[in-house]
């Protein structure tokens, strides 16, 4: 028995020796672990695999034979390269400025644009059209291609320029916009036009904004820093092309911690046929309103012109020409010669040509015994005795008259006492949803309120 003990345990450590021997770097680890762990330890146990750094290494060696496509750098480099590039064109640009601009340098198309009489008539001269080229890897010409929106029909034209076998040929044909809508908010800390500018917003939106809610906000006295607004306006695209904005869907102003919502709604309208039972829908006139169904289009404008910068508001001035102080019972609305001048509701031409230092004024009469004022008019387009409608045109601003530069005069009389514009703008009268578009209006504000939350939870846009 004890011999076989004694053999047992000499064959242990032979084993042991050898495993030493074999693995010195595992064992030291097991070895490690239980000095750290201590009783009750708890330690991971390293395996006793070989060493990898003691395995043998084999390199091997194999041919691959590349992917087809890229087989041959060759075939590649002789595929024709195509450069795209686009900007908007300059009203002094000539031929050779704008391929300059655009990265084409190519003197027979330079000379095909100024001597091709459709390029010159409707493209050379002529600001704002998105111009795309495509040029070749060398920078020459193969297309050009400017896209307008000339009128507020829906449709652009565009003007093609394209190299053939031949020559260069051009061709301009006339396609459908598509719309697409845009939600963007902003907030104010100067003018709403530095707002717009810096949330990408065209001008023609800023109008649009100003024009809807005129008759609850002084765009012109009221804004302050830190008023807020939200927009939902159409985009119109040629060829995906954005050419210009298009009307305002809905919008939400805060000012002076006040909200102010505004949605664009159509009445449809139901026509049906009394011998066949089929209907068809059509849309009346638009217009905007309150989410609560009331009309924001009033019986008096507040401006006799679109949104612009005011010299002057209702207020006491030192008169430029009388060199005094004196009430200034109107309006100085700021603008270029040839500006639209607006009848701020529908009335009735009471005078118009020149008197004293109004130079060209028109008076229009209104109901219930309101009358306003057009002065320093450059032309006068209404005569005594025409009935005008609220937005029509009646004359063009200009400095006649006492005026020391270009500028609108307005005034509103109630019972022949000058009264402040805009106060007679919001106490004018409001019409309501009709009765019968009440169900599709309900319907339609659901969604709008939707948007503007959204809107509202945006981070608007400032200026600095």
């Amino acid at each position: 028995m004890k011999h076989r003990l004694i053999q047992a345990a000499e064959e242990t450590l032979a084993f042991a020796a050898d495993l030493v021997q074999r693995h010195p770097k595992q064992l030291s680890l097991v070895l490690t672990a239980l000095l750290v762990g201590g009783t009750g330890a708890t330690y991971a146990v390293a395996s006793l695999a070989p060493d990898a750094s003691e395995l043998p290494v084999h390199t091997v060696v194999e041919d691959v034979t590349p992917l087809q496509i890229f087989a041959s750098a060759d075939a590649v480099s002789d595929q024709p390269l195509s450069l795209f590039r686009s900007d908007t064109s300059r009203s002094n640009d000539t031929a050779e400025a704008l391929l300059k601009r655009l990265g084409v340098y190519d003197p027979q198309a330079a000379a095909f644009l100024r001597a091709d009489s459709t390029v010159q008539q409707t493209l050379m001269g002529r600001s704002g059209r998105a111009v795309t080229v495509e040029a070749g890897g060398d920078n020459t010409l193969h297309k050009l291609s400017a896209r307008w929106s000339p009128e507020d029909d829906g449709m652009f034209k565009r003007l093609t320029v394209e190299k053939t076998k031949t020559g260069f040929q051009s061709r301009v044909e006339t396609q459908p916009m598509t719309a697409s809508s845009r939600l963007t908010s902003g907030v104010i800390n100067s003018s709403l036009f530095a707002a717009t500018d810096d949330a990408r917003i065209p001008d023609a939106v800023a109008i649009q904004l100003a024009e809807i809610f005129s008759g609850d906000i002084d765009f012109r006295r009221a804004l302050r820093k830190g008023d807020r607004f939200s927009v939902t306006y159409e985009t119109l695209e040629g060829d995906g092309e954005p050419l210009r904005a298009g009307r305002v869907l809905n919008a939400e102003f805060v000012n002076g911690g006040k909200s102010f919502q505004a949605m664009w709604f159509q009445e449809p309208v139901t026509t049906g046929s009394a011998v066949a039972s089929t209907a068809s829908h059509t849309l009346t006139k638009g217009a905007y309103y309150t989410l609560d169904g009331k009309s924001l289009r009033r019986a008096f404008l507040s401006s006799p012109v679109e949104f612009s910068r005011i010299s002057s508001g209702f207020s006491m001035r030192f008169h430029p020409i009388l060199n005094k102080w004196k009430a200034h019972l109107g309006t100085d609305f700021a603008a270029t010669t040839g500006t639209p001048a607006r009848a701020v509701g529908d009335g009735v031409v009471a005078f118009s040509g020149v008197q004293n230092g109004y130079g060209n004024v028109v008076f229009v009469h209104h109901r219930n015994g309101n009358e306003t004022v057009y002065a320093h008019l450059s032309k006068l387009l209404v005569n005594k005795g025409q009935s005008v409608s609220q937005g029509q045109t009646i004359g063009l601003v200009g400095s006649t008259g006492w005026a020391t530069g270009p500028h609108l005069h307005f005034e509103v009389r109630v019972n022949g006492v000058q009264r402040d514009p805009m106060t007679i703008a919001r106490q004018s009268e409001s019409l309501p949803v009709p009765a019968s578009a009440k169900a599709a209006f309900a319907q339609a504000a659901v969604q709008v309120r939707a948007q503007l939350a959204m809107a509202a939870q945006m981070q608007p846009s400032s200026v600095q």
